[in-house]
C-alpha cells in the first residue's frame, strides 16, 4: 500500500462550526416540512359511495358487478385484451391478476360520501345516515376483509368519509356530520387504522387551519393522542393553486395542516368548472387539469402528501360496443396518470375497477424486468447500461414496492429477478442504499 498522500486545508475547525450552528434551525425545519415519504401503503384509487348508497355489502357488490362487467363484455384474457391493446405476454398475467383481485379485494380505498355524491337533506337524515356509516364502517374493519358465509370481501384497508366543506352555507352541517361519524366510532371501539378523512373545496388557507382545530378539539374530547387525525384536502377550485397573492395555494395549505395531510385529491369537474371549461371538455387530461396537479405536484413533494388524480363520468355502461369504449378511455386515462407519477385516482362505478387494475398491473408488470435488472446492478455494483444514483434507486424500489402492494408482482419474482427481500426493499426506498453488508 502506498503512502498515504497529505493534503491541506485553510479552514479553521470554527468555521464550520460556525456555519453548522447557523444552518440548524433550517436544518429542522427542513426535517419538519420535507420528511420524506411516510412508506405506507398508498391505495391505486379512491372509490365514491353516496352515503344512502353505502352498506355492508357495498364492497363485495362492487367486485361482483366487475366481474360480471368482465364476464359478459370480456370473458377471457384475449378479449380483454384486445379491447385495451395490451400485448400478447401481458394478457394472460394481467387479466388472471385482475380477477383475482375482484375477487379478493376489489377496493382499497372506499369514500362514503356526504357532499356532492349525497347532496342537501334533513338535518335528521343526514344525522342518521352518519351515524350508520360509523356504524357499518366499525363493523367492517372489526370483522375483518372477508365474510365467510358468502366469501366475499366486506371492507377495504382504507375507509372513511367525505363532508361537506367548510364554506360558510353548509360548515355547520360539515362539522356535525363528522362529529357524528367519529364519535360512533370511537363509542364502536375505538378510530380504525384505516381510516381517512376528506376535506372537499378548499379555497383559503385559513379552512385548513380552522379543520386542524376542529380535529384537535375532537382528539382532546376524547383523550386520544395528539395528530391521531389526519386528512385529504381535495383541490377543487382556482383559489387553491394559485391564491390572490400570486403564490401557490395549496403549497401553504400542505403545511397549514401541521402534518395532518395525507393526501391532495384532484377534483375534475368542479375545477373545470371553476375555469369555465366547457362540459364537453372536462377531463383528467385537459391542459387545465395538467397545471393543477402539477402544481400540486411540486407543492407536495417531499413532504409526504400524496397526490391523487381525478375521475371520469364516462360510464362503462349498455352495449358491449359502448363498455369497450368507456374502458379504453378509462384506461388511457389511467396509463397517462400513471407515466405522470400520479399513482391513485378516483373510480365512480364498478366497471372502472377492471380497467383500473388492468392499467396499474400492466404498468408494473411491463416494465419490471428493466426495474429488477437496474436495481440489482446498482446494488451488486456491476455495472450496466445505465448508471443510476441513490435517488435513482428509490425510484426504482418504489416502482417495485408498489407493484407488491397492489398485487401486480409477487415478492418471489421480485427476490428471484433483484436478490433483494422486501424490507431491504424498504430499506433502499428511504435511504437510497442498505446500511448492511451484502
Amino acid at each position: 500500500m502506498g503512502q498515504q498522500e497529505q493534503v491541506a486545508t485553510s479552514l479553521a475547525a470554527k468555521v464550520t462550526e460556525e456555519i453548522s450552528a447557523s444552518l440548524a434551525p433550517v436544518d429542522a425545519e427542513l426535517e419538519r416540512r420535507f420528511p420524506g415519504d411516510p412508506g405506507t401503503r398508498q391505495p391505486v384509487h379512491t372509490v365514491y359511495v353516496p352515503a344512502d348508497d353505502f352498506d355492508a355489502d357495498t364492497i363485495r357488490s362492487w367486485g361482483d358487478r366487475a366481474l360480471a362487467a368482465l364476464d359478459e363484455h370480456a370473458p377471457d384474457a384475449a378479449s380483454f385484451a384486445r379491447v385495451l391493446g395490451l400485448s400478447d405476454e401481458l394478457a394472460e398475467p394481467v387479466y388472471s391478476r385482475v380477477r383475482a383481485k375482484l375477487a379478493d379485494e376489489p377496493v382499497e380505498d372506499l369514500r362514503i360520501d356526504f357532499e356532492d355524491g349525497y347532496g342537501n337533506r334533513s338535518d335528521a337524515e343526514e344525522d342518521a345516515e352518519a351515524a350508520r356509516a360509523a356504524r357499518l364502517v366499525a363493523q367492517a374493519f372489526a370483522g375483518g376483509t372477508s365474510r365467510p358465509e358468502t366469501g366475499g370481501p366486506t371492507t377495504a384497508p382504507y375507509m372513511g368519509i367525505r363532508i361537506k366543506c367548510l364554506e360558510a352555507p353548509v360548515r355547520d352541517r360539515g362539522i356535525r356530520t363528522l362529529d357524528i361519524f367519529l364519535t360512533g366510532l370511537v363509542n364502536a371501539g375505538g378510530l380504525p387504522d384505516g381510516l381517512v378523512l376528506t376535506l372537499p373545496k378548499v379555497t383559503y388557507v385559513e379552512q385548513i387551519t380552522a379543520f386542524v382545530r376542529l380535529l384537535e378539539a375532537f382528539e382532546q374530547a376524547h383523550g386520544l393522542e395528539a395528530g391521531r387525525l389526519g386528512f385529504e384536502i381535495q383541490i377543487e377550485t382556482s383559489q387553491s393553486i394559485i391564491g390572490p397573492d400570486g403564490g401557490a395555494t395549496v403549497a401553504r395549505m400542505i403545511h397549514a395542516a401541521e402534518g395532518r395531510a395525507t393526501g391532495l385529491h384532484y377534483g375534475t369537474f368542479d375545477y373545470s368548472a371553476c375555469l369555465g371549461v366547457s362540459a364537453a371538455y372536462q377531463a383528467s387530461d385537459h391542459p387545465a387539469a395538467d397545471f393543477a396537479k402539477e402544481v400540486m405536484q411540486v407543492a407536495a413533494a417531499g413532504t409526504g402528501v400524496r397526490v391523487c388524480d381525478g375521475s371520469t363520468n364516462v360510464l362503462p355502461v349498455g352495449s358491449s360496443a359502448q363498455v369497450h369504449q368507456a374502458w379504453r378511455l378509462h384506461h388511457g386515462l389511467t396509463n397517462r396518470a400513471l407515466a405522470r407519477a400520479y399513482y391513485q385516482g378516483w373510480d365512480m362505478h364498478p366497471g372502472h375497477l377492471p380497467t383500473r387494475y388492468a392499467a396499474v398491473f400492466a404498468y408494473y408488470r411491463e416494465g419490471f424486468e428493466a426495474a429488477a435488472s437496474r436495481l440489482a446492478a446498482y446494488v451488486n455494483k456491476s455495472g450496466g447500461d445505465v448508471l443510476d444514483e441513490p435517488a435513482t434507486a428509490k425510484a426504482l424500489s418504489n416502482y417495485l414496492l408498489r407493484g407488491l402492494v397492489c398485487g401486480a408482482l409477487d415478492d418471489a419474482e421480485v427476490t428471484r429477478a433483484t436478490g433483494l427481500t422486501r424490507p431491504e426493499l424498504q430499506q433502499l426506498a428511504r435511504r437510497g442504499h442498505l446500511t448492511t453488508a451484502r
